[in-house]
């Protein structure tokens, strides 16, 4: 009897990478290979790369260094670099590290197998649509919050961005595979879906009476029996449209968090970012969401340091901040991404850029904490997820994406129950089943 060949994928980077690798191990399933969580038990090594973050490609170069050993070992070994890096940087990839049998890009993952079998870099935007061709996810039951993408690309250009040059053009799925792909996932166990894209409120996928929008493909998925819970992300303010707004206020499982980005709150620093919106257009946007929901949790996304930035624009992004604050955020330092517009100007001195992101950490912690101080008390519904670090202890989300530790039966996954918040810590909740 042949023995098993088993691959081993490790993910880096966003929810649609994660998507993407759930994707791509089953297409390799109809291929022989299993998934296996240790590299050295592995016939295929697949890393799925993400070029968003600072110094992505060293990043990958270090983790191939560290496999030379198996390669050397085991040549027969396969190890392929999948993702936005290797559609950046496929053939300079294969030129620097012979260990590498192939390159594939985050639009190609449908040709995989082939690649695999004959090895060399495939890093085309094609015509046909990928998810045509992967073949469905396994049919197992699963963990009951789970991602679905329906939208990618972006046509936006921010000037710090790589998304357009390395995932292409704005494509939407069409509606009708969505739906079917998501009743399999409730079908499997699933209770919260999250909806992908990286611009994914510019959703215009082709429905069976016309082209849909986010908030009627948000409708359609809330018929759905079974599914508690939607959410999505990430989304541009310039694409928060009247109708996905009231879809907050009248979808009851659309849950109430929003990840809305900005990245600065100073007016010069977005007109060089090429944001197309000013700091005042979207703080109007979130005062018609939150009129339209008035629990939803905020979330966003800051960049300090963009070259050019003065300390009065640094000044405005604090302002913007105390007004909206955020029930969670990210804050990066400006790092340039070669290809991008931005990538030639001028930076902010790195002191300067470390002082300024140090500052802007601080307040979005500080609000932060107050709003998860100010679940201490309350009985909220927390989907049960997974096992915690201590015995007995269970993980569970709030319908505003807080980290919820209880002591409660394993049993209790996939089920929303009610829990009292007991006490607040900065990244998560603690709880106890109500009565």
């Amino acid at each position: 009897m042949a023995r098993t060949r088993k691959v081993f994928v490790k993910t880096y980077g966003c929810q649609m990478n994660v998507y993407d690798s759930e994707r791509m191990t089953g297409a390799l399933a109809a291929e022989g290979y299993e998934p296996t969580d240790r590299p050295e038990d592995a016939d295929l090594i697949l890393l799925n790369t993400c070029h968003i973050r600072e110094k992505a490609a060293e990043k990958v170069y270090s983790e191939l260094g560290r496999l030379r050993p198996l390669k050397q070992a085991r040549p027969d070994l396969k190890i392929g670099v999948a993702g936005c890096v290797a559609q950046a940087e496929g053939e300079e990839i294969m030129r620097r590290q012979p260990l590498v049998d192939f390159a594939v890009g985050p639009q190609a993952y449908h040709r995989l197998p082939r690649l695999v079998r004959e090895g060399g870099v495939d890093t085309e935007f094609p015509a046909e649509d990928k998810f045509d061709h992967l073949p469905p996810a396994p049919r197992a039951r699963r963990a009951p919050a789970a991602f679905l993408t329906v939208q990618e690309g972006c046509d936006k250009f921010c000037a710090f961005c790589v998304v357009p040059y390395t995932r292409g053009a704005e494509v939407s799925r069409p509606a009708e595979r969505i739906l079917r792909e998501a009743r399999e996932l409730v079908e499997r166990g699933v209770v919260e879906i999250t909806l992908l894209g990286q611009n994914v409120n510019a959703y215009h996928g082709q429905g069976p009476d016309g082209e849909w929008t986010l908030a009627r493909l948000i409708r359609e998925l809330a018929r759905i029996d079974g599914l508690a819970r939607i959410r999505y992300t990430t989304s541009h303010p310039n694409d928060m449209t009247d109708d996905l707004i009231a879809a907050h206020g009248e979808v009851d499982k659309l849950m109430p968090y929003l990840h809305l980005p900005v990245q600065s709150g100073s007016d010069r620093v977005l007109k060089a970012m090429n944001r197309r919106h000013t700091a005042e257009q979207y703080l109007r946007l979130i005062e018609r969401i939150r009129a339209a929901r008035p629990d939803i949790a905020m979330s966003g996304d800051f960049i300090v340091g963009f070259p050019g930035e003065s300390e009065e624009d640094f000044a405005d992004t604090l302002a913007l901040c105390e007004a909206v604050r955020y029930a969670s955020a990210y804050s990066f330092r400006y790092s340039p991404r070669p290809g991008t517009p931005a990538a030639g100007r001028e930076l902010v001195p790195d002191e300067v850029a470390a002082d300024r992101l140090h500052r802007l950490q601080a307040l979005l912690a500080r609000h932060q904490a107050e709003f998860q101080r100010a679940m201490v008390g309350r009985t909220v519904p927390v989907l049960i997820e997974k096992p915690g670090r201590l015995p007995g202890q269970m993980v569970g989300r709030s319908p505003w994406l807080q980290a919820v530790h209880l002591d409660i039966g394993a049993e209790q996954v996939g089920r929303i129950v009610p829990v009292e918040i007991v006490e607040a810590m900065p990244n998560s909740l603690a709880g106890r089943a109500a009565a």
